[in-house]
């Protein structure tokens, strides 16, 4: 399924437009702590976290991330989005909790 399917079916925010919209989705990853989604992230993840340092985005690009989705309204820093923009990174934001967010994608088909 692709990002841009995932924003329509549960409801995102696309905080960098149509950035990266039309990657595919293929899983989901929830964690705060960048070293540990770098060991156990995996490519085509839609990574749930509410950090909003721009190394998120670095970390996206390395594992080759479909998409990074910030629960409960969590507010992003403009460099952050202005770096997901050049890297092709969509950034989703969501009133939900990161589990309700999870329960959504798994509703979806996205595990």
């Amino acid at each position: 399924m692709l990002v841009k399917d995932v924003i329509e079916k549960i409801g995102l925010k696309p905080l960098t437009g149509e950035t990266g919209v039309n990657k595919e989705l293929a899983g989901a990853y929830i964690c705060d702590l960048l070293s540990w989604v770098m060991a156990h992230g995996k490519k085509g993840d839609a990574w749930i976290t509410v950090q909003t340092h721009s190394n998120i985005v670095a970390v996206a690009v390395l594992l080759e991330l479909s998409c990074i989705i910030m629960p409960e309204e969590v507010e992003v820093e403009e460099d952050t989005l202005n770096k997901a923009e050049e890297e092709g990174i969509a950034i989703l934001q969501s009133g939900l909790s990161s589990y309700s967010i999870a329960k959504e994608l798994c509703r979806i088909g996205i595990e």
